[in-house]
């Protein structure tokens, strides 16, 4: 066993006891795929398992692979090529190789079909429409979210029916039973089916279960915490005849409760099986020791946790930085300038650097501030502001307004929301136009035309463009973000959303950070303040489009980071409302989930880790002024090294009595106002010296020195230029 002498006491421990119950809690950075590879090696070569006897499973394919290498490469080098290997795969993968064998006992045929996302959102649509219900009442990813819960629970469609009280879930009940029904016309199966269906299988089939007892005689679970109740009972029924089951993770990294993660299955895992050795993995090889104790100290104060402490070889570390600025463009400037600050001591690559927030709305600011400085980025997770849906789409209502002859984006937001117009009307619509060599916004203005058009579709183009001509008069009095406010409500977009799906509320949350985007032109003048915004917007996108670079900073949510690891850590948005988020301020779970999300944040930090929050900010189209997170309140004050905070690190800004946030003062600091005015010289990397001819919000016209270049207009916020100060003609340039 000289191999395992790599391990180091607490890993060796694990690998070495290979029967009976055992619960590995392993910290962050502990090293637990190591320790679950070596373990599954040591199997082997105590002849206590065939290669064919032990099952691992883990959630994302991703992870498995990594898990198939590993081993393969330790089993080839320690006891010579092996033809083959252990089961190694996902609960979804596993569980449809059992549905494949044993098809016929859960009402499938062979050829049957697994149904994506896509898929069962058209099934469900049908589904509504087949049942009369409305479906801006009853949505369908609400529906289909619901469901999964309830497969997630092992909960049949009668079994919930059972239970449905109101009319609302009767509704959803009645939906279940016939999306159940359709699932099994089509022989088709949902995902959540893969794990259900198998373990429905086992119960029905004590035959089957036993087969499968008899094949992997030893389990090994990763990322347990993170198993629901279905995948939980999965696991029991396997482990239930020889008991050889090894789970491994750490309650502290559960943080995916609102996919159906029950963070109780780890911390009952000895009511379950009151034998079970448990083993702590704390030492940790990946952060300071600094980082670590600041991890510690935050996620010690929650209540349903298994209790460790985390130590490494690497004592002391760099302070954490925590930057109270004193708003959300501070902010963004304060972490590109400390990354440009990285650059230049040779310090990190950008490939090393983390921005990490809570929500995606966050994410507008630090991207335009990471195009200002010249960063290339990528975000994970998610997709960059500008070119999501949901903010594609409410552009394309404001570009039609100003240009009714902007065919693309009318063809864009014709049906969005539904309309009841459908593709076969947009083509008659087309071909109309064609013929009479017009334009689609003219046929529309005359929807009476065209005769192929139903009397009730007709009816719908009219109320849809109606709306148009009531926003031209709108935007005669209303300021840029009142207009957008009121298009949303006119147009119902915060209902079409809001799904019922988590994912919903984030889209509309980035419809309300588009309006703070908005709002810095409110004190323009109402002719060219729409024009103004919609040339900033496209400026924005069309810089964005140029980050290819593979040395890129990454930006990605909190819940996105999990399983990585950067050597710097930028946080942003530490305050309260924010991180933790508002819904859990009242609720103790959703609080300590939060709290388990920062220390999966904080432990991703392998040099530095930089806490930053605002004193003032606007977000989601209003102004906040939130105190500092308590995350950053918990660690001892000895960690950290902070900027803007007050002795007590409890006291924010707050307006003095009396004092109301002014909107334009907020707008003036986020223009370039204070940066640029007509007649300056500035500077551009790629153009060379020019002439500030016109300032207009938050975009400036240049006027360069070289003809070749002529008049170029920028948004001043995100575009690479500086001001030439008198006297410093022959300095150099800050880029």
């Amino acid at each position: 066993m000289t191999f395992l002498n790599q391990l180091n006491d607490r890993q060796r421990e694990a690998a070495e006891t290979l029967t009976g119950p055992l619960l590995i809690v392993a910290g962050a950075g502990s090293g637990k795929t190591r320790t679950l590879t070596y373990r599954i090696a040591n199997l082997i070569q105590q002849k206590k398992a065939l290669l064919w006897q032990i099952l691992a499973v883990t959630f994302t394919n991703k992870a498995a692979n990594e898990m198939k290498q590993r081993v393969k490469r330790l089993i080839q080098s320690e006891f010579g090529e092996e033809s083959t290997q252990p089961m190694i795969g996902t609960f979804h993968s596993i569980c449809l190789k059992i549905l494949w064998k044993h098809y016929e006992k859960v009402g499938r045929q062979k050829s049957f079909v697994i149904y994506d996302t896509t898929d069962t959102k058209g099934i469900m649509k049908r589904l509504i429409k087949e049942a009369r219900i409305d479906d801006e009442k009853i949505k369908p990813q609400l529906v289909l979210g619901m469901i999964s819960k309830a497969k997630n629970r092992l909960q049949s469609a009668s079994q919930f029916a059972g239970r449905a009280g109101n009319y609302f879930e009767r509704s959803i009940a009645e939906l279940y039973t016939a999306y159940e029904k359709r699932l099994a016309e089509n022989n088709a199966v949902d995902f959540d089916d893969l794990i259900m269906l198998t373990v429905r299988l086992f119960e029905n089939h004590p035959e089957v279960l036993e087969e499968y007892q008899e094949r992997w005689r030893y389990l090994n679970v990763d990322e347990y915490q993170d198993t629901n109740h279905a995948q939980y009972t999965l696991t029991k029924l396997l482990a239930s005849k020889y008991r050889n089951l090894c789970v491994i993770g750490d309650s502290d990294q559960s943080i995916y409760a609102f996919r159906g993660a029950d963070i109780n299955n780890i911390l009952d895992f000895e009511k379950d099986y009151p034998d079970a050795k448990i083993i702590k993995l704390e030492q940790n090889y990946r952060s300071t020791q600094t980082i670590l104790d600041a991890a510690d100290a935050i996620i010690e104060k929650n209540q349903q946790r298994k209790a460790k402490k985390m130590w490494t070889e690497q004592e002391g570390g760099d302070l954490i930085e925590v930057i109270h600025a004193e708003s959300e463009q501070e902010e963004a400037r304060t972490i590109t300038q400390e990354i440009e600050r990285l650059r230049e001591k040779s310090e990190a690559q950008l490939l090393d650097i983390v921005i990490l927030y809570r929500t995606n709305a966050q994410s507008r600011l630090l991207e335009e501030a990471m195009l200002r400085f010249g960063f290339p980025y990528k975000v994970i997770g998610g997709v960059k502001f500008y070119a999501r849906k949901e903010i594609k789409d409410l552009l394309a209502y404001l570009r039609v307004l100003v240009n009714p002859s902007d065919t693309d984006s009318l063809l864009r937001i014709i049906n969005v929301p539904s309309r009841r117009i459908g593709q076969t009307t947009v083509q008659k619509l087309q071909a109309f136009a064609l013929s009479r060599s017009l334009n689609l916004s003219e046929v529309l203005n005359h929807i009476e035309m065209v005769e192929a058009i139903s009397s009730r579709t007709q009816t719908q183009i009219k109320h849809f463009w109606q709306l148009f001509r009531k926003w031209e008069l709108d935007r005669q009095s209303k300021s840029v973000s009142e207009l957008m406010r009121q298009i949303v409500k006119d147009i119902n977009y915060e209902g079409y959303l809001k799904d019922g799906t988590e994912e919903g509320e984030m889209r509309y949350e980035n419809i309300l950070e588009l309006i703070s985007v908005a709002s810095k032109y409110d004190g323009l003048d109402a002719e060219i303040a729409l024009i103004s915004f919609l040339e900033e917007v496209a400026l924005v996108a069309d810089v964005d489009n140029l980050n290819d670079s593979e040395n890129l900073v990454t930006l990605m949510t909190l819940h996105s980071v999990k399983g990585l690891e950067y050597p710097y850590v930028f946080i942003a948005g530490c305050e309260e409302s924010i991180f933790p988020h508002s819904r859990s301020l009242m609720d103790q779970q959703e609080m300590e989930e939060e709290r388990r999300l920062m220390y999966v944040g904080v432990t991703r930090a392998m040099k530095k880790l930089y806490l930053l929050a605002a004193k003032r900010r606007m977000l989601y189209g209003d102004f906040q002024s939130n105190r500092l997170s308590r995350f950053i309140e918990d660690i001892p004050s000895q960690l950290i090294q902070s900027t803007g905070m007050s002795r007590s690190r409890t006291v924010s800004y707050s307006p003095s009595e009396g004092e109301v946030p002014e909107p334009r003062l907020q707008a003036k600091q986020e223009l370039g106002e204070d940066k640029f005015a007509d007649g300056d010289r500035v500077v551009h990397p790629s153009y060379g010296e020019g002439l500030v001819v016109e300032r207009r919000g938050d975009l400036v016209t240049v006027a360069f020195d070289d003809k070749l270049y002529g008049l170029k207009k920028f948004a001043a916020n995100i575009a690479p230029i500086q001001k030439v100060e008198k006297g410093s003609e022959d300095e150099d340039l800050p880029f």
